[in-house]
């Protein structure tokens, strides 16, 4: 920055300026705004910012309250929310509550005026926000996600607490006005995607995006915890151009499956379903895609890959979903009361060993079922042995045990580019440690990392595998259409 303390800086005209900022990181261009008032000025071109990711926390690890951050946002979505083309934002009213910090599940649940709170400041935030882009007719990227799980879980969330943060519910409507304004004014979107964004999203807000965004948008992505479709057949039908799909897997039905088989449209080359098992009482699996209607999908869209991530759904459901002709790329099993059989780890392996390149496998329970059981082969050694292309395999609450894990790692050797397995998954063979001297950790890493070809070592910290479900559902989930 030797340039920005010279005297010669200051005379720079604004198009150098402008220039040189955009060579600069975000961090260094703040720096150098500093130098003086025409610096500064400088700093704020559109041009420099046509891309915006933001996560607004809620004020834990003594990060301050989810309140002192909200004029720092306002300052933000004042000077770039008119024309940024590209926004990202994630907001969480209760960051962090996994982690044992100081504001964590034990503040929500004993002190409600935390939590209500927390949904007064989130409510304000996303008000900022879109009312700070309703006009901003250059947006082709709106990413919107929502870490409201934890207040969903205790009850914050219910008719009694919002009533109380938000009397008539005037503010949930004004959010939802200007949510469909912003689908409205637009004219170029490509990408739109909103999850578990409370109050945001309705069954009507898709009618609202305007015939040039239409034609445009290539990705759509609206999923939430409301029990009606956010997507229906007939809003999709308007959406000729769309090559990746996030939803509801109860809301993927087959009509809708029909139509993007229809051959006046672009093939669909991503497709991400979200399955969750406590939603099947009121939302049944009846309606949605059979066998013969991913067949006619197939064949039309002959590069589309599927990513499903099942939250606590029994596994005769899974059975039920699992269709023979999907062609599956990635799943993730996620559980706190449900059981994952071997059942269904063996069809998984049998019937997508040609497409399967990530396996998640977690519970968030005390107990660490073995799936070995009764069994001459152990199923998830099976299934890297079928899975040619996995490149990804993640475990957590279910038992590993060592000489499995040590095959596994030869398997796939250094294809398999993550292998992440709590330590207190693994478990070890009494019989062997006759025959095998020293410490079995030491020998358990030496041999899995000699398989690997690389240094490995079994996941200490939870948090790295034991993440919030919906919030890894929502990041996979870019990344893999992303990726298309």
């Amino acid at each position: 920055m030797a340039l920005c303390s010279s005297v010669g800086a200051l005379a720079l005209p604004s198009e150098l300026i402008v220039h040189i900022f955009s060579f600069l990181s975000d961090r260094d261009k703040l720096r150098a705004s500093a130098v003086c008032t025409r610096w500064r000025e400088c700093l704020f071109y559109p041009a420099l910012w046509t891309e915006l990711k933001l996560r607004i926390g809620g004020g834990t690890n003594g990060g301050g309250s989810g309140s002192d951050q909200t004029p720092r946002l306002e300052f933000l979505m004042r000077k770039f929310g008119s024309f940024v083309r590209e926004l990202q934002l994630e907001f969480a009213p209760v960051n962090n509550y996994l982690s044992p910090l100081q504001h964590g599940v034990d503040a929500v649940e004993s002190d409600p005026q935390f939590a209500k709170d927390a949904m007064v400041t989130y409510l304000d935030q996303v008000l900022c926000v879109l009312g700070s882009l309703r006009n901003n007719r250059n947006l082709q990227k709106l990413s919107l996600y929502g870490d409201t799980c934890i207040l969903h879980e205790d009850g914050i969330l219910d008719s009694t607490y919002l009533s109380q943060v938000d009397q008539g519910g005037k503010k949930m409507k004004e959010i939802q006005q200007l949510f469909e304004e912003i689908l409205s004014n637009s004219r170029q979107m490509k990408w739109l995607s909103c999850a578990f964004m409370l109050g945001v999203v309705t069954p009507c807000s898709l009618a609202s995006l305007s015939n040039p965004s239409s034609s445009s948008l290539q990705h759509l992505s609206l999923i939430d915890n409301q029990l009606p479709s956010l997507i229906s057949t007939l809003e999709l039908e308007r959406l000729a151009h769309l090559h990746s799909l996030s939803l509801d897997f109860c809301d993927f039905t087959s009509d809708m499956c029909r139509l993007l088989a229809c051959g006046d449209r672009a093939p669909l080359h991503r497709l991400s379903l979200l399955l969750n098992g406590a939603a099947l009482d009121v939302k049944p699996l009846d309606g949605t895609a059979a066998e013969d209607d991913w067949k006619a999908l197939v064949r039309r869209s002959t590069n589309l890959r599927v990513y499903i991530m099942g939250m606590d759904v029994h596994s005769q459901d899974l059975l039920r979903v699992l269709k023979p002709s999907v062609p599956l790329e990635r799943i993730h099993l996620d559980s706190y009361s449900t059981l994952v059989t071997d059942g269904v780890i063996e069809l998984i392996s049998q019937q997508y060993h040609k497409t399967l390149t990530h396996f998640i496998l977690m519970r968030d329970d005390a107990g660490f079922p073995d799936l070995s059981v009764n069994r001459n082969e152990d199923p998830l050694v099976l299934l890297t042995w079928r899975c040619l292309h996995l490149a990804v395999l993640i475990i957590h609450g279910y038992t590993v045990w060592s000489h499995n894990l040590v095959a596994i790692s030869r398997l796939r050797g250094s294809n398999l580019k993550v292998l992440e397995v709590s330590e207190e998954s693994i478990d070890f063979d009494p019989d062997q440690s006759v025959y095998i001297e020293g410490d079995p950790v030491h020998n358990l890493v030496k041999e899995v990392s000699l398989g690997l070809g690389r240094v490995w070592h079994p996941s200490m910290d939870n948090s790295v595998v034991l993440n919030e479900p919906t919030q890894h559902f929502h990041r996979e989930m870019q990344s893999f259409s992303a990726g298309m």
